[in-house]
C-alpha cells in the first residue's frame, strides 16, 4: 500500500510488516509524533488505532498533526507510560500491539519491562499479539507467560 504519511523507510517497513487488516484494533507504544499511528489508522478502517507515550510534548504534536482520524474515530492519543498502561473502563482489547525504539521494552531495564509486558498482556485479546523493532524488521514477544 502506497506510504501516505511520509514514513521513513525503516518505519515504512515496519508499518508494512505488521499483521494489519480492516477492522483490527492497533496499540502503538510509544507513539512519538504520530506518524506510524496515521498510517496505519488509515490502513485498518474501519479499525481503530490508540497510540500512546510518556512524553505530553510527543503527545500533543501527534493530536495536532492527526485532526481528521481522530475526528473519524480511527485514531485516539493517550499521554501514558507503557508499565502504566490500563484500558479504560468500557474499553476494548486490542488484537495487536508494537513498539519501536521503546526503552521499557529493549532489555536494558529488566524490573521495567515486566511491568510493561504484564501491562500489553492484559491490554490485549487472548490472542493478542506484540511486535518490536529488532528483527527482520520486526520481532514478536510471546506473551503467554504475562497473560
Amino acid at each position: 500500500m502506497k506510504n501516505s504519511n511520509n514514513l521513513s523507510p525503516r518505519l515504512a517497513a515496519i508499518v508494512e510488516a505488521l499483521p494489519l487488516y480492516p477492522g483490527i484494533r492497533v496499540l502503538e507504544i510509544g507513539c512519538g509524533p504520530g506518524v506510524a499511528a496515521r498510517e496505519i489508522a488509515a490502513r485498518v478502517d474501519p479499525g481503530f488505532v490508540l497510540a500512546i507515550d510518556r512524553s505530553e510534548k510527543a503527545i500533543r504534536q501527534a493530536i495536532k498533526s492527526a485532526g481528521a482520524e481522530i475526528a473519524a474515530s480511527r485514531l485516539q492519543y493517550r499521554r501514558v507510560a507503557v508499565e502504566d498502561f490500563d484500558l479504560l473502563p468500557g474499553e476494548q482489547p486490542y488484537d495487536i500491539a508494537f513498539a519501536v525504539r521503546v526503552g521499557a521494552l529493549d532489555g536494558r531495564h529488566p524490573e521495567l519491562e515486566q511491568r510493561a509486558l504484564h501491562r500489553i498482556a492484559k491490554a490485549l485479546t487472548e490472542t493478542g499479539k506484540l511486535f518490536i523493532d529488532g528483527g527482520t524488521p520486526l520481532r514478536e514477544i510471546p506473551l503467554h507467560v504475562y497473560r
